[in-house]
Parts: C-alpha cells; sequence; structure tokens
C-alpha cells in the first residue's frame, strides 16, 4: 500500500528534458524548479528527505493542506561586489517546489521538519489507526454471562 505519492508525474521527465537539451532556467514562484527527494519508511515513521544546498533555513516554506505537502525554497544569487567576475554558474538558482500527497494513514499534523547541511528531512508519522492491532474475539459463551450476571 502507497502511502506517498507524488502529484506531479511530470517532473522527472522535466528534469530529464533540462539535462539533455541544455541548462536549467531560474524557478519562479509560478514555475518552480523540482528538488530531489527521497522517501522510505522507518518503523512507524515516513522518512522524507530533500536536497536544497546552499538554501538558507528561512527561505524554505512547508505547508500542509487538506493532506498536499508542499515545500517550496528559494536559492539567491550569491551577493557580489564590484570586484567579483563570476567564471562558472552551473548551480541552479530560483524557486524550486515539490507536493506531496499524504495518504490517510499518514498524521498529518504530527509532521517534524529539521534542515542540517543542505538537507531538509521530514518525519511523518504512521496514524495510529493505521497501524496494526490486535482485535479481541468474543464468544457467544461470553455474551451469555454477560447477560445473566
Amino acid at each position: 500500500m502507497t502511502m506517498l505519492m507524488r502529484t506531479d508525474p511530470f517532473r522527472e521527465l522535466d528534469r530529464l528534458a533540462q539535462q539533455v537539451f541544455g541548462g536549467t532556467s531560474p524557478g519562479t514562484w509560478s514555475q518552480p524548479n523540482p528538488m530531489p527527494m527521497d522517501a522510505y519508511r522507518v518503523g512507524d515513521q515516513f522518512m522524507v528527505q530533500f536536497d536544497l544546498p546552499g538554501v538558507s533555513p528561512e527561505a524554505i516554506e512547508l505547508d500542509v493542506d487538506q493532506n498536499v505537502l508542499t515545500v517550496k525554497a528559494e536559492r539567491r544569487p550569491r551577493e557580489g561586489g564590484e570586484h567579483v567576475e563570476m567564471q562558472v554558474a552551473e548551480r541552479p538558482l530560483g524557486v524550486f517546489s515539490r507536493q506531496l500527497f499524504l495518504g490517510d494513514t499518514l498524521d498529518s499534523e504530527r509532521i517534524e521538519a529539521q534542515y542540517d547541511s543542505g538537507v531538509l528531512t521530514l518525519r511523518i508519522p504512521v496514524a495510529e489507526r493505521a497501524k496494526p492491532r490486535k482485535i479481541a474475539i468474543g464468544t457467544s459463551d461470553t455474551e451469555k454471562k454477560q447477560i445473566n450476571a
């Protein structure tokens, strides 16, 4: 059972097209660039990691709206002075965004986020209602005893 789904299946195709046909354009708030991500489950938590090197923690936005998690970040150009002459500029700038659909089995109320060394890590707990549990089985003898008591 899938607990986490990407909402835009064409992002990977866009990323590959950018690599093949050259360069990446700066992302904007209306047309953001995708960001690389890994997602995996560890016990009762779902882990999602986004690569955001060079992005200030203040430039990252996390929102959850009706089980859709949106991550947006912005990498701005390096502040240069009048004596700075750029030699190579390959690191993509601009806005990056990713949307994920959180299935009903995840607890979107208890998401924890941590940003360290350019990696944003989200911990999303599995909802209590989705965890395996034992169900007590009653017998007709038990019901009769309770009625007579």
